[in-house]
């Protein structure tokens, strides 16, 4: 079974430390990063199931990564700080983070909260979207039709589940862009095209619903009922 990954956030390796220890004998897995910028590159490459996030950093600051988060993500997000202050707090929640921890904080005390939001996400949040016979599984990226089950990669997957969730509907090749790379993305659209080409020979090996090509629009995923 998968152990829940925990993004730790922090330019003071010390306090990255100290969290890994009492995270990873709690059974998590723990990746670092030393900045902003950092741990957003990592969240583009690798899965993460929550994110412990310090507010000041350099390159980009704790609010920043949280509002970045916020844009594409669905995981848990805990702001570290030595701010104590009530505005401080506000400014962090309409970021959008899920909880605040202050600065010298009980190792502890992280860990049953880390504890306590993964599995309120895990109740609240559906990893699993059915499109007629076809089930996408966003936890283990996976696509499964009549019993046969293909292996997806991140983006595919995220591809296929908003296709999935509005099958039978367009979707424009900006609004795929736009919820999956991120509004900022600099690349063009032909990145939609190369992971659609992907997830259509995926689909057809295990015989699942098409994904159609709207001429000048974008691409949709057939009804289950066609």
């Amino acid at each position: 079974m998968r152990k829940p990954a925990i993004l730790v956030v922090d330019d003071d390796s010390h306090i990255r430390r100290l969290m890994k220890v009492y995270l990873e004998s709690s059974g998590y897995t723990v990746t670092e990063a030393a900045d902003g910028q950092q741990a957003l590159r990592l969240l583009e490459q690798e899965r993460v199931d929550l994110a412990v996030v310090d507010v000041m950093m350099p390159y980009a600051d704790g609010y920043a990564v949280t509002e970045e988060i916020r844009s594409w993500l669905e995981i848990p997000v805990i702001l570290v700080t030595a701010k104590g202050e009530s505005k401080d707090k506000i400014k962090g929640f309409e970021a959008g983070t899920d909880d605040y921890l202050v600065k010298p904080f009980d190792p502890v005390e992280l860990v049953l909260r880390v504890k306590a939001l993964l599995k309120r996400y895990k109740s609240e949040t559906s990893r699993i979207i059915h499109a007629g016979s076809l089930l996408i599984d966003l936890e283990q990226f996976t696509a499964t039709a009549d019993g046969k089950t293909a292996e997806l990669k991140r983006k595919e997957s995220e591809l296929l589940g908003m296709l999935a969730g509005s099958a039978g509907k367009i979707l424009t090749r900006a609004q795929l862009i736009e919820k999956i790379w991120g509004y900022d993305y600099e690349g063009d659209e032909r990145t939609v095209d190369v992971h659609v080409k992907r997830v259509r020979e995926k689909l057809a090996r295990i015989d699942g619903p098409k994904i159609e090509t709207v001429r000048g629009l974008g691409y949709r995923l057939e009804k289950p009922d066609d």
